[in-house]
């Protein structure tokens, strides 16, 4: 007990006040706040509509932004003393997010009928949220673009206040939508929510007006994009695919079992999404950066399983004392309607236990741009993930859903251990 003490204390406990920690912590509270609000005035039915849109949104989301601007922050860190190379970084990544998120939201405008009739039952009509959706997307662009430049100049302070006050700002109008306008109301806040946050970070970026000359067409390097396409591609990847699987698998749930069903399941979702955004935010601060820096064998190993003996004790007590109260978080997060999603919690946090076991290990594919290691896992996954999703609903309704979240978390960790299995159970060497 006393080394782990001392692990969370020099490892994690120094780091807990960076920016994405307490970003993630706003964003928890305010997904608390947000699920409690549908619970009240639309219920389950109104949360699997909700899920839907939702899943929709942060797919195109990361596809109008190419999942660039994380590497970004890289790039500006590096290159924020050396006035030419910052010019190029900034300036391609600029208009090539530009570009596409101009291309996407002009997509998303004049196919919107289109695009109600994949997320939404084709009774239901709210094309109208999508062309919302696609007038807002850029400004969403412009806030993570303007969040990078901040990031990379290590502007932390600065950004932990304009995230806390947005939030703050995006959850108050999401709420005082959802309140008066119901179901329209909670579609609204999906569309609009993460560009409303612009309306902060704008005043920090005219504070900043010294950076907007160096943004020129003419400084666009394709070779720094090029270098850039890999951390973008598998970003771009499980960014898009999980959340399209996700509603995927809920438009079954709806078609076949119903739109209740879907809901207790979208809040099941959504309470492993809280718990799994800190932990993975923790992961994220200390983990991946020694990971990057590991050039033996013998290293990963000893970093994978400290990982294992330090936290995983801890996680295990963390979802158990969750399952127990799972009852208390149901009606702390949604209401007395959503009593049904505890028997979800058991399979759900199991398939949870395993996906971090996973995660920690599968990192490696990101700190060694493992490119084709990790497509075909995450493909492996994404797919094995649906057809269990049908199998295990048309046996056990709802619950099939989850069970089919442990089964193919199984799985993947099951390939990862045979991709990584020499590394971490052979022989120490030096890798190539």
């Amino acid at each position: 007990m006393k080394k782990l003490i001392e692990y969370i204390k020099h490892s994690v406990s120094s780091k807990v006040s960076s920016l994405q920690t307490a970003s993630v912590l706003t964003r928890v509270l305010a997904g608390v706040l947000t699920s409690k609000a549908i619970a009240v005035f639309i219920g389950p039915v109104g949360l699997a509509l909700v899920g839907n849109l939702q899943n929709f949104v942060s797919s195109f989301q990361t596809i109008a932004t190419l999942g660039l601007y994380k590497g970004m922050v890289k790039y500006i860190a590096k290159f924020k003393n050396h006035s030419i190379e910052l010019s190029k970084t900034v300036s391609s990544i600029y208009y090539a997010g530009f570009f596409s998120t101009i291309f996407v939201s002009f997509f998303c405008y004049y196919n919107a009928e289109w695009i109600n009739d994949i997320i939404f039952p084709t009774y239901n009509d709210y094309a109208y949220v999508i062309q919302v959706f696609a007038i807002v997307l850029p400004f969403y662009a412009l806030n993570l673009f303007s969040f990078s430049i901040m990031n990379g100049f290590s502007k932390h302070k600065t950004l932990v206040i304009i995230n806390i006050i947005g939030q703050i700002l995006s959850v108050s109008i999401v709420l005082v939508l959802i309140s008066q306008n119901r179901i329209n109301g909670a579609l609204i806040s999906v569309a609009i929510a993460e560009s409303l946050i612009f309306l902060i970070t704008l005043v920090s970026v005219v504070n900043r007006r010294s950076l907007m000359p160096i943004i020129k067409l003419s400084n666009v390097s394709y070779g720094l994009l090029k270098r850039m396409s890999v951390y973008s591609l598998m970003a771009l990847f499980s960014a898009v695919l999980l959340p399209l699987i996700a509603l995927a698998i809920r438009s079954y749930l709806i078609e076949h079992i119903g739109f209740k069903d879907a809901g207790f399941w979208e809040a099941m979702s959504r309470i492993s999404k809280y718990y799994l955004m800190v932990i993975t935010s923790l992961m994220t601060v200390y983990f991946f950066p020694s990971l990057s820096k590991i050039n033996k064998t013998s290293v990963f190993k000893k970093e994978v399983f400290s990982f294992y003996k330090a936290v995983i004790p801890i996680l295990a007590i963390g979802l158990l004392i969750i399952y127990l109260l799972r009852r208390y978080i149901i009606l702390f997060v949604f209401s007395e309607e959503f009593e049904p999603v505890e028997s979800l919690f058991f399979w759900q946090l199991l398939g949870d236990f395993i996906k971090i076991l996973s995660i920690v290990i599968a990192y490696q594919f990101l700190a060694k741009k493992m490119f084709w290691h990790y497509v075909l896992t995450e493909a492996f996954l994404v797919v094995i993930l649906y057809i269990t999703s049908v199998y295990f609903i048309n046996m056990c309704g709802v619950e099939g859903a989850v069970i089919a979240h442990f089964v193919s978390y199984i799985m993947y960790f099951g390939i990862i251990l045979l991709i990584f299995g020499s590394s971490l159970f052979g022989i120490d060497k030096l890798s190539k």
